[in-house]
């Protein structure tokens, strides 16, 4: 149920009522949402400011006394936790938190500097690309990603993975089911990250051959849904071709810019 808070009524008694004076308020209003604290500040003496990523987009509340070990906000305003918030909503400026539930606190993630820093990095990435596109779709891949590194999946081919599907959404991906030179859909030797795809044995120029098992297995990666994974085995140095094909590929086509590169983040997370 949504609340609104009402105006105040005029204090002059020969002022005529507006119409509107009695009119609900929709920019400060108490809601309830789903999300995943994907950054925190602090704020005053106890308090911080969580940025929550929704289905929305991206949103600013301040969860006061937060930082107090007895607030009950303690441990449920924590980064990477995703839970269901109830706020007091306002379109314009920081909302307020009221009170929050842990869904998932992906402890696992939490305890592992490997994966912190993957989901460090998709975490920047996805906010960045719906900023671009705002399909709610790209909130669920985020989630989905969440779920399977928190479930000790590899979260270098999941962050691959990831990576490949926010192409589309970019509007930038790949030719990778023929030949992007001269369309034909057989003898694939390679993947050329400058000219955009697959690339053939009759058009193989300068390219640099990599392994069959990486074509095959980079289409596959983009057309398979992560929510319904349940092995997921791949090779290092399969890895290795994939990652910098995609990495290449974003660095020429995408113009996304992070604070942390894919290849600094893989070292740090080595």
């Amino acid at each position: 149920m949504i609340y609104y808070l009402k105006t105040k009524a005029s204090s002059n008694p020969l002022r005529p009522r507006l119409k509107g004076n009695n009119k609900k308020r929709s920019d400060d209003m108490d809601k309830k949402i789903k999300g995943v604290i994907v950054s925190e500040y602090p704020f005053e003496d106890n308090s911080k400011i969580i940025n929550i990523f929704t289905e929305n987009g991206l949103l600013g509340v301040i969860a006061k006394g937060a930082k107090k070990v007895r607030s009950p906000f303690f441990s449920t305003t924590t980064k990477f936790n995703y839970g269901s918030f109830n706020i007091n909503y306002k379109e314009n400026g920081l909302s307020k938190l009221i009170d929050a539930d842990t869904i998932n606190s992906y402890n696992n993630i939490k305890k592992d500097i490997a994966k912190i820093s993957y989901v460090t990095y998709i975490t920047e990435l996805v906010t960045k690309v719906y900023k671009h596109d705002g399909n709610k779709n790209i909130y669920k891949l985020y989630l989905d990603c969440l779920d399977k590194i928190n479930d000790n999946y590899n979260p270098e081919a999941i962050t691959i993975i990831l990576r490949l599907k926010l192409l589309d959404y970019l509007g930038i991906m790949p030719i990778i089911d023929r030949c992007v030179v001269c369309g034909n859909t057989h003898d694939i030797v390679t993947m050329s990250s400058y000219l955009g795809g697959y690339v053939c044995k009759n058009c193989l120029r300068n390219e640099k051959v990599i392994s069959t098992k990486s074509i095959k297995l980079i289409r596959m990666l983009y057309l398979v849904d992560i929510s319904k994974l349940n092995k997921l085995d791949i090779s290092k140095d399969v890895l290795k071709e994939l990652e910098e094909f995609t990495e290449d590929y974003y660095d020429r086509y995408s113009g996304i810019y992070l604070t942390i590169s894919y290849f600094m983040q893989s070292k740090l997370a080595s």
